[in-house]
């Protein structure tokens, strides 16, 4: 088990006896949690604010017993006062990662994009692009930031300068490189283009527009991945093959945004599954569990080092989880 603060846990313990209950308590190592729900053999938590990060020891209380203690991963907090609004992103020759303030549909914050170092640094990166959405790195190593004001991607310069690449793709939200290095941009009102290394674009698929954004991501396959909320509560992860042919690889989804994939081909991605919100992962074999407990989150990348770092709609947390995020 995983989860960030905030993030909802269910844990099994028998309260069948009603007098019980009354008296259920939760700890996460030596800190009380909040309890939201409470069933005959089920008890809802949350997640603490706690002092330290990684493996705790989880357990359930009442009058007459205890639970054996389980082991929980809390994510450690690296940066807040954020706005991310899909997945952050490491530079893969320096190992930084870099998230957005993203503010409001055309507000201009004096620094939008923030770095973070491997040591936790956290520093101001540029405020040249307004409403910074995805971030995403070529296989050149050359950073790439869409804008959802005016449908631009920016190429971000060695010198922190922002320049056009490509401009009027709608409300450009989601960027992702396939293993040629072909750029691929969503438009929330529906449009996957395709854009090639001059910045020419071209619309090449059509999907349902999104209430939010569109979030982008390749598998191992080389198919592309997209999710993009709506206002079911029954989203589907969409694959794309490379000519084009649009299927649904997951249907079941409560909002679905930022995806990515580790190295052994488990998709990964911030969303609800059956009314639990957090990380959702989903095997090949197309079978899901939760498997970060946390609340408003958007988005989650892996780091070189195994860590997997996920974001909220204002907070960025790392937890050490061994993962090996696909390159």
């Amino acid at each position: 088990m995983s989860g960030v603060a905030g993030g909802e846990v269910t844990l099994d313990f028998d309260l069948s006896d009603s007098s019980e209950r009354a008296k259920c308590a939760v700890w996460f190592g030596s800190e009380p949690a909040h309890i939201v729900a409470l069933g005959p053999h089920r008890v809802v938590a949350l997640v603490p604010e706690l002092k330290q990060s990684g493996p705790v020891e989880v357990t359930v209380e009442g009058p007459s017993k205890h639970s054996p203690p389980a082991t929980f991963v809390v994510g450690k907090r690296i940066a807040e006062d954020l706005h991310p609004v899909t997945n952050p992103a490491f530079d893969p020759d320096e190992g930084a990662l870099f998230v957005t303030r993203s503010g409001s549909r055309g507000e201009q914050l004096p620094v939008s994009l923030f770095r973070i170092e491997p040591s936790g640094e956290v520093s101001e990166f540029s405020g040249d692009i307004t409403n910074p959405t995805a971030i995403a790195f070529d296989k050149d190593g050359q950073m790439f930031v869409t804008s959802r004001v005016d449908g631009t991607v920016y190429r971000v310069n060695p010198f922190r300068e922002a320049v056009a690449f490509v401009r009027s793709l709608g409300i450009a939200t989601g960027l992702a490189f396939d293993s040629a290095g072909t750029m691929y941009v969503g438009d929330r009102t529906g449009t996957i283009y395709k854009v090639n290394g001059i910045g020419e674009e071209r619309a090449w698929v059509q999907l349902e527009p999104s209430v939010s954004a569109y979030h982008l991501a390749f598998g191992p396959d080389d198919a592309l991945y997209v999710t993009g909320p709506t206002v079911s509560s029954f989203d589907s992860v969409y694959r794309i093959d490379q000519s084009g042919g649009v299927g649904v690889f997951y249907k079941g989804l409560g909002r679905p945004q930022g995806l990515a994939f580790d190295d052994e081909g488990n998709l990964y991605l911030a969303a609800s599954l059956k009314g639990r919100r957090g990380i959702v992962r989903i095997s090949p074999e197309r079978s899901a569990e939760l498997f970060v407990a946390g609340m408003n989150l958007v988005g989650l990348a892996f780091s070189s080092s195994g860590d997997m770092v996920v974001a909220s709609n204002d907070s960025v947390y790392s937890l050490s989880l061994g993962i090996n995020g696909r390159l």
